[in-house]
């Protein structure tokens, strides 16, 4: 009769919880952090014992892999054999682990991330530091566990006579823990320990006299002192680690950078690749090649410099866009009395000297029995030999050995052990001099005895033990600093022309907000004419530039636009550019009034702004070099329904003229105008009545004299001098420039301040427009109304006047 199955009705989220929490405690305890005492997970102290065990050590012939593998899943790990070789073949690998717990012949991956051959093609043995983790593990100085199956027994932790958890360092991840624990040298762990050891409340700092920072096995460069001190005082903290790069001069002008060391966990090919990729894209210029040169002498990785490039820049950009400089984060968690614990360097260290303690107390008292045991034996042995006569003739009246053995302890007082001793002595051992050699033994054990003894009695005993060993160990093992410390985190910086494409090109920005960059080829293909615009637009500015130069766009409700020229889109002269509204938002009727280019946002130089309501303000021009450029960003503060008409670059010494559209002028100079923020209103320029408002303002060198010029609505322009005006102070009412008539009066439509070549442009009510030379009209006094050009009736009123933009190039050499 079959056994009826018995079903539990348990409700899912109760069945998921409790197998989850099972599992993340194994993941946890057995599998992704290290021990605290020996730094290592229980799959690599497995791969050590069972190489141990099976006498694979540094001192014999190496063996192949898959050997060892098989051992440690059938006896230890009962896991899959990759992932058992895989973490096999990272503690051989010498660019992952500071000091190398096993030694591999044939091929063990790269840092280029190849994979290792098979394991049955690779051989392995443990590595001599190594056998230094497993130490007196015969001398019952740890615990043993029944393995998975109950057929043998396996190490809890290793006897570990070095730190392994500082020199190797650790990675992982398990359920809601993660671990990184940096490589540190061996030599200056040593001396932590011993410095705590010595003193107790030693602290961070003290220990930071000693041990300076992680030293990975790829060197490299580790900034940031003040992460360091952190981790090691909370056990999480950030620095950075770059490679090692050179910039090195070759014939011809030209340089290279060279790069001998890169950071820990990084992947050299790929960041090969990426930096190549960076040229390819031309992300950064002034790049010619980059070759990995890497061979059996060291890593090596050449980037190969055009001519006149700028090195120190392109090697900035590499830190901060490839793996050339990464940042590392420390969190130093480990498994410390069966719970992963967040661990400082103190903490860390105690850890270690706490299992120490009890390593060499264990390990002392296994050498005492075994001293004790042996002196009992070599008691009963010179016994024996001094009542020789008498007890061979018990052993010969005896029938067999278990009866000697019982007469003997009969007769001479033996214990069972020296009884045994004694019928198994050869008859050789009876000569004089092995009674010296007894005797000798005897004292020395004697003093064997005291000496463990005086250790388990004396703590301060036992921690000169545990001292003598780590020296002992720094002077075989220890080698000098990979990693470089520096205090600082470098500041990483470099110019645009590391990053852009040095290129002249010609940048149009019309009134409605059209803007490109066009090749000087395409613009000189088509003679600078049959521009693309729409009908009621025009040029505001056409300029010669180079991709490296900047562009500031003000409109008139107050805000300005940054943009690289280099992120203009290149479209050909004879298409329409592309609109503003692509990138940045703009309001409904706001529109361009004013283009700025910038090479260099000077000191001593200021932008001017004049507004429709009498307001004008000059603030400094390197207060407008945005870094975040995604949006419109405000130029000037207005208020109310007040709108910007004009706004200039001046150099502190420019004159200033506002004119009104009832036609007052007013003629001073800009330093009138005081210096004020970005967002500030600024002062009055000019004194308005009622229903009176700003035309434009102009400026121009207060060292020439030009013409002034002004459109009226009624069609009529008149070209006055400037002598004809009288310089006065800001805010003043100004001079009249209109005669004032009783029916259908003028008012200023537009001013400027011309000079020989100037044309003007003028549009009108039913869209005509018409253009004129301001110079081929005579000069009229300040009371007259002009000349008509255009009769309003017929055509129209005038809408709209501006200056035609020519084709200039603000940067020119000869004008610098």
């Amino acid at each position: 009769m079959t056994q009826p199955e018995t079903y539990l009705d348990l409700p899912l989220e109760e069945v998921i919880g409790d197998r989850f929490g099972r599992y993340s405690k194994y993941i946890i305890q057995d599998r992704a952090l290290p021990d605290a005492r020996d730094g290592l997970k229980p799959v690599q102290r497995r791969i050590l014992y069972a190489m141990y065990e099976e006498r694979n050590t540094h001192d014999k012939n190496f063996r192949k892999s898959a050997k060892t593998v098989g051992t440690v899943i059938g006896n230890y790990h009962p896991h899959g054999d990759s992932s058992v070789y895989e973490a096999m073949v990272r503690l051989s690998q010498e660019w992952k682990v500071r000091n190398n717990l096993i030694e591999m012949h044939g091929n063990n991956g790269s840092i280029d991330g190849d994979p290792p051959a098979a394991m049955r093609y690779t051989e392995a043995r443990l590595a001599s530091i190594a056998s230094e983790l497993l130490e007196d593990i015969g001398k019952e100085t740890v615990d043993f566990i029944p393995n998975f199956d109950d057929t043998i027994s396996e190490p809890v932790v290793l006897p570990a006579k070095f730190p392994n958890l500082l020199v190797n360092g650790s990675t992982g991840i398990s359920a809601g823990y993660a671990t990184d624990i940096p490589p540190h040298n061996l030599a200056e762990v040593v001396d932590a320990v011993i410095k705590r050891i010595d003193k107790p409340s030693v602290t961070v700092d003290e220990l930071m006299e000693v041990i300076s920072g992680p030293d990975f096995p790829t060197g490299g460069i580790v900034q940031g002192i003040d992460g360091i001190k952190k981790a090691y005082e909370t056990g999480r903290g950030k620095v950075v680690v770059r490679g090692k790069a050179e910039i090195e001069d070759l014939r011809g002008g030209r340089q290279q950078i060279v790069i001998d060391e890169i950071p820990y966990e990084v992947n050299k090919a790929n960041m090969v690749k990426r930096m190549d990729e960076l040229r390819i894209d031309r992300k950064v210029e002034g790049i010619a090649e980059v070759r990995d040169e890497t061979d059996r002498s060291g890593l090596r990785i050449v980037i190969e410099l055009k001519k006149e490039a700028n090195g120190q820049g392109v090697l900035n950009y590499l830190y901060k866009n490839t793996d050339l400089q990464v940042t590392y984060n420390f969190n130093m968690v480990a498994i410390k009395d069966k719970t992963p614990k967040l661990l400082s360097l103190p903490q860390m260290l105690d850890a270690y000297i706490e299992h120490q303690k009890e390593v060499v107390t264990r390990q002392t008292i296994f050498d005492l029995k075994k001293a004790k045991d042996r002196s009992h034996i070599v008691e009963g042995l010179i016994k024996a030999i001094s009542i020789l006569d008498e007890l061979i003739a018990t052993i010969r009246a005896s029938k067999d050995k278990q009866d000697a053995k019982q007469r003997i302890i009969a007769a001479y007082d033996f214990s069972e052990a020296q009884a045994e001793a004694i019928v198994t002595l050869q008859l050789y051992r009876l000569t004089n001099t092995d009674i010296t050699s007894l005797e000798k033994e005897a004292e020395e054990l004697r003093k064997t005895i005291e000496e463990l003894e005086s250790v388990l009695a004396s703590e301060k005993k036992l921690l000169q033990n545990i001292k003598k060993d780590l020296r002992r160990l720094k002077k075989t093992f220890a080698d000098s600093r990979r990693t470089k410390i520096e205090e600082k985190i470098e500041e990483l910086t470099f110019n645009i022309e590391v990053t852009v494409a040095s290129e002249d090109v010609v940048v149009s920005v019309t009134k409605e907000g059209y803007i490109k960059r066009t090749s000087i080829r395409s613009y000189g293909a088509s003679n600078g004419e049959d521009f693309a615009m729409k009908d009621d637009d025009h040029l505001v500015g056409l300029l010669e530039l180079n991709t490296t130069d900047k562009l500031l766009l003000f409109t008139n409700k107050g805000k300005y636009i940054y943009i690289p020229v280099h992120e203009l889109p290149e479209i050909r002269w004879k298409d329409l550019g592309q609109h503003i509204s692509n990138t940045v938002a703009l309001s409904k009727d706001e529109r361009i009034i004013q283009c700025i280019p910038v090479r260099e946002f000077h000191e001593d130089n200021y932008l001017l702004f004049f507004t429709k309501n009498g307001m004008a303000k000059r603030s400094e021009l390197s207060l407008y070099n945005a870094q975040r450029y995604s949006k419109a960003l405000i130029a000037i503060n207005l208020k109310g329904d007040d709108e910007v008409v004009n706004v200039f670059q001046t150099n502190g010494h420019m004159d200033v003229f506002v004119a009104s559209d009832k036609g007052f002028g007013l003629w001073y100079h800009e330093s009138e105008i005081s210096v004020v923020g970005q967002r500030a209103a600024g002062v009055k320029a000019i004194k308005l009545k009622e229903d009176e408002e700003v035309v434009n303002g102009q400026v121009f060198d207060d060292l020439t004299e030009p013409s002034i010029f002004a459109v009226t609505q009624r069609g009529a322009c008149k070209r006055m001098k400037l002598s004809d005006f009288e310089k006065s102070g800001r805010a003043k009412r100004g001079l009249t420039m209109l005669r004032e008539l009783k029916s259908k009066p003028h008012r200023i439509k537009g001013l400027h301040v011309i000079d020989d070549n100037d044309m003007i442009c003028l549009r009108t009510s039913k869209g005509e427009v018409h253009s004129l030379y301001p110079l081929e009209l005579s000069v009229s006094d300040r009371y007259s109304n002009g000349s008509f050009v255009i009769d309003s009736d017929n055509q129209g009123a005038v809408s709209e006047v501006w200056p035609e933009a020519t084709y200039r190039k603000p940067f020119d050499e000869s004008e610098e």
